[in-house]
């Protein structure tokens, strides 16, 4: 196994810029969960990355707050977690009179937690759901935040939940930090 230091990264970096044609910042995040995946808490374990301008200026991986009986409940909560650090984030940015564009968009690959996000009816199979992470739902109808459906393979936070491929790793990795060459190449296209 290969071990590597700081030194081995200086050629890496996160560089924002706003594009000429664009007005406003652009945020968008993506969640993922992985139910029960402690196998002697059955504590399921949140992950999601934020990006701003393109850029992850946010990221987390870190064991729920008690134990969910159902991956969408524990895509749910994920969900929740996010929405709550993007508000950070965006109340942060319009204290430093920075316009963000809204909705801002979060990736999650769970249709029941998109649907329960989205939704206020709940079925018997649902109502368990602590009220605590439906305050989603008043930023999605007021147009602050958008949840979209994204395939698990695309989720950039799957890095954070559970084990991957190196492939898969790789892939997610190379989006969250480039070398100052792939700045380069992509400032001259």
């Amino acid at each position: 196994m290969q071990s590597h230091e700081i030194r081995d990264t200086k050629n890496k970096g996160l560089k924002l810029r706003l594009e000429d044609t664009d007005d406003k910042w652009r945020i968008k995040a993506y969640s993922d969960a992985d139910f029960a995946g402690d196998k002697e808490t059955r504590i399921s374990v949140t992950g999601y990355v934020i990006y701003f301008m393109n850029v992850p200026v946010c990221w987390r991986s870190c064991g729920q707050k008690g134990v969910t009986l159902s991956t969408t409940e524990a895509e749910y909560v994920a969900c929740s977690e996010v929405v709550k650090e993007l508000l950070f984030i965006v109340y942060l940015l319009r204290h430093m009179k920075i316009e963000v564009e809204l909705p801002i968009c979060v990736n999650v690959d769970n249709i029941g937690a998109i649907f329960l996000a989205e939704n206020q009816n709940s079925s018997d199979r649902t109502k368990h759901v602590d009220i605590r992470y439906h305050f989603i739902r008043q930023y999605i109808k007021d147009g602050t935040i958008m949840i979209e459906f994204v395939r698990s393979s695309e989720n950039d936070s799957d890095i954070f939940t559970k084990n991957v491929t190196s492939e898969t790793f790789s892939r997610h990795s190379e989006k969250l930090i480039r070398t100052k060459e792939e700045y380069k190449t992509e400032a001259e296209t």
